[in-house]
């Protein structure tokens, strides 16, 4: 039986071909995200809205966009504490870069609202950080729809201000206001890092899945405050379990980098207490901000923009590293630019 003969185009016909081919690749690319703005068109979702005071916008059909380019595109994340500032922004600006993102807090009316507001790729789960039980429920959640973790922010806490516990120097605080404190911000990241191992280490293909834990601690983890004695500890402890879960991970080949974000001076509602309202705010803010060396306070989106580059691929080669964003406080002087 005689075996067809291969056939050949002249040099030209294989260009015209090779041409057509890439064509009908774009055509069909062009189709695909034509199918997708036409469903986000048709439910509504463009509405750009801002989320900071500088006025930097995020819109629905960006955010779809993001989850097919962005820079943490595919990937499935959990945010604590995120129904208001740091975590809120957080959660925002890793979905606008493509992220699954699954809003927490206790909060509940607040964070279902960030959920909505971000749109298809988020929602909303209520998380207590300090309730293990209420870890081992949210995590089973996510694996059963998403099928993994990728990212953790471990983001929520309490100053001891934010309820009437009393004074929380030294000297005058009270063991039950010194354990609640320490119960949300160090034994829940401490929670959070040790569930979001077990899921992060599950194997794909035979290797670790790896993902990246990312542990909100402050500048007050560095030194300390004479007047919230339990904050500064509970933060610095969250500095050190950072690296004690870096080392752990990378010690047993599991993929999982861990790092700590060191943030100071942020505007976000835990500090209203100290700030006031009316004139009164406006000239705390302008005194607080006049002993930072870059002259203002921080936003929430300043931590966000970081959280997302720890979050990807872009920062693959670091862990255990604490990151301070704090304006050039704990740089050891107080510079005054322009003779501010």
């Amino acid at each position: 039986m005689r075996r067809a003969a291969a056939v050949t185009f002249p040099r030209g016909l294989n260009t015209v071909r090779a041409r057509a081919e890439s064509c009908l690749k774009c055509i069909t690319a062009l189709r695909a995200g034509k199918e997708i703005l036409s469903r986000i068109l048709t439910r509504g979702e463009v509405r750009a809205r801002r989320v900071d005071p500088r006025g930097i916008a995020y819109d629905r059909i960006s955010g779809a966009l993001g989850t097919l380019m962005g820079r943490v595109a595919g990937k499935v994340a959990l945010v604590t504490g995120s129904a208001r500032g740091i975590g809120a922004a957080c959660a925002r600006a890793l979905a606008h870069e493509g992220a699954s993102v699954w809003v927490s807090d206790i909060l509940d009316s607040e964070g279902a609202k960030v959920a909505r507001e971000i749109g298809g790729n988020a929602r909303y789960v209520h998380l207590d950080v300090a309730d293990e039980r209420q870890w081992i429920g949210v995590m089973d959640g996510i694996v059963r729809e998403a099928g993994r973790l990728d990212v953790l922010v471990n983001n929520a806490g309490v100053t001891g201000f934010d309820r009437p516990d009393g004074p929380q120097d030294p000297e005058h605080a009270s063991l039950e206001s010194w354990r609640r404190v320490h119960a949300v911000n160090a034994e829940g990241t401490f929670l959070g890092c040790k569930h979001a191992i077990g899921v992060m280490k599950r194997p794909i293909g035979g290797r670790p899945r790896g993902g990246s834990i990312i542990n909100i601690s402050s500048r007050s983890g560095v030194v300390g405050i004479a007047g919230a004695a339990a904050y500064a500890a509970s933060k610095a402890a969250i500095r050190n379990h950072t690296k004690s879960v870096a080392l752990y991970c990378a010690q047993h080949a599991m993929g999982i980098r861990c790092n700590s974000i060191h943030p100071g001076s942020i505007l976000t509602p835990m500090w209203d207490h100290m700030l006031g309202e009316g004139a009164a705010r406006e000239e705390a803010i302008a005194q607080v901000a006049a002993s930072v060396p870059l002259g203002r306070m921080g936003t929430p989106q300043d931590v966000a923009h970081l959280v997302v580059f720890l979050a990807s691929d872009e920062s693959a080669y670091m862990t255990g590293s604490e990151l301070t964003l704090d304006g050039g406080i704990l740089a050891g002087w107080e510079a005054q630019p322009g003779g501010r």
